[in-house]
């Protein structure tokens, strides 16, 4: 009687997963390419296996590689508790407050595992919105199953057997492209709201529609992302704008209407038609760099998504009297401080975003030894090429983006003929008989510390 209340009020899209029994597919019906897998990852499995418990990858992992896609993350699931899995592995650590997890670490390369979740959180600890603090309770797997949020992300795969065993369908909706909630989505978007932003990512990321049901709530629901910690839900933005696909998920988020009230952050990014331009090119630059397999700089990207709300209020302290390079620093705090209050941002991520905008107004200095000193910033390339989003969304001319171009390729000679060149253009003269002695300890300085600048600005 019990189990069926439990099953009424979750709801569920697999007859198979109503009775606990999934549908089992075998290696020639799923097609997962073994060369995808992480040896980490079936390592741990085995592992695990081998002292007597089960352990199957699973969720996105799997999930990708039904979709012919390398996983970024490899999580497992599994019987043994917190405690009996960090007993197996010599670097395992246990952690989590809301949900105990445990990470095993191999080098650089951490595998999340979890202990099966059981279906009623009926006693767990929930905020006055519905909102899950903490939940400890374990269960057998297909109670964990039904747990979990979408039904492309509750299918298992163990290694040993290449088997995927599949609960919900989760397999049709991959073949569909659909993205269909587990159990009834307003309480579960209701019980984690950041599932709201995990399926317009998904939706995003994969090019999946969304099943209407699904999508119902999630406008109406969207203020409950306001009562997620503010770790939390940067941990999931982060995850959103390094997907590879942050100019879509964005979109999408404006599609849902997620981003009115969603984060300040989202209202100013897609409602200045200024801003909107140099935040797009941003972020296309930034998912194409991903794509290639380069680096990306979290600090860079939300310098860029902030940066025309500093420009207002930098451009509102001018207007009152301040000096500009004081004023900068003021809007700087003013936005970092609002920011905060929905976005736990890391302090060396504000850090950076400081010096890149603080870097700005020193490129307008193209004179003396203003341009030796700023090509030795260490983060003269991000501030660099801020400076040419600046230029191509038409905030500045592209003059001085072309400038700065060639003084940072040319060498030593180059680089004075740029500055005199730039004195002759601005009409600066200087008194005659100082002029010779003047050029010449310039040309010396130059030539003393031409080279290193060269060298960091290429970098």
């Amino acid at each position: 009687m019990i189990k069926k209340l439990i099953r009424r009020i979750l709801g569920t899209h697999n007859e198979a997963g109503n009775h606990g029994e999934p549908v089992i597919l075998r290696q020639k019906e799923h097609g997962i390419d073994l060369k995808l897998l992480s040896p980490n990852a079936v390592r741990v499995t085995q592992t695990l296996q081998d002292a007597g418990f089960k352990a199957f990858l699973v969720g996105g992992a799997v999930r990708d590689l039904l979709l012919g896609i390398k996983p970024k993350d490899f999580d497992i699931a599994t019987n043994a508790t917190p405690e009996q899995v960090k007993s197996l592995f010599r670097r395992a650590f246990i952690i989590g407050r809301r949900f105990q997890i445990v990470h095993v670490m191999f080098g650089q390369e951490q595998i999340e595992v979890t202990t099966f979740r059981g279906t009623s959180s009926e006693h767990a600890p929930k905020d006055e919105h519905g909102r899950v603090l903490r939940d400890n309770t374990f269960g057998e797997q297909h109670e964990d199953a039904i747990r979990r949020d979408f039904t492309v992300n509750a299918m298992y795969y163990d290694p040993a057997t290449q088997t995927v065993w599949d609960y919900h369908k989760g397999i049709d909706d991959i073949r569909s492209k659909t993205l269909r909630m587990i159990g009834v989505p307003e309480a579960r978007f209701r019980e984690d709201p950041v599932r709201l932003l995990r399926i317009v990512r998904f939706a995003a990321k994969l090019n999946f529609t969304i099943d209407p049901a699904t999508r119902a709530p999630i406008a109406v629901m969207a203020p409950l992302i306001n009562n997620v910690p503010a770790a939390r839900l940067f941990d999931e933005m982060l995850k959103l704008l390094m997907s590879g696909h942050a100019l879509a998920c964005l979109q999408q988020l404006r599609k849902e209407g997620l981003h009115h009230g969603l984060l300040p952050l989202l209202d100013v990014v897609l409602e200045q038609p200024l801003g909107e331009k140099f935040v797009t090119l941003a972020l296309t630059n930034t998912d194409n760099r991903i794509k290639q397999g380069k680096p990306v700089s979290p600090g860079f990207l939300f310098a860029a998504l902030l940066w025309h709300q500093v420009l207002e209020k930098w451009n509102a302290y001018q207007a009152a009297g301040e000096y500009p390079i004081p004023a900068l620093h003021m809007a700087a705090d003013d936005v970092l401080d609002t920011q905060t209050e929905n976005l736990a941002i890391q302090r060396r991520i504000t850090s950076d975003m400081r010096d890149i905008w603080a870097m700005q107004p020193r490129f307008e200095r193209r004179t003396g030894k203003s341009p030796y000193k700023l090509i030795e910033h260490p983060r003269m390339r991000a501030g660099y090429d801020f400076l040419l989003l600046r230029c191509e969304s038409g905030e500045l001319d592209a003059e001085i983006g072309d400038w700065w171009t060639e003084f940072i390729e040319a060498d030593g000679p180059g680089r004075v003929e740029l500055l005199a060149r730039k004195s002759k253009a601005e009409g600066e003269t200087a008194p005659r008989k100082k002029r010779p002695r003047r050029r010449k300890r310039s040309s010396q300085t130059t030539s003393a510390v031409s080279e290193q600048p060269n060298d960091n600005g290429a970098s």
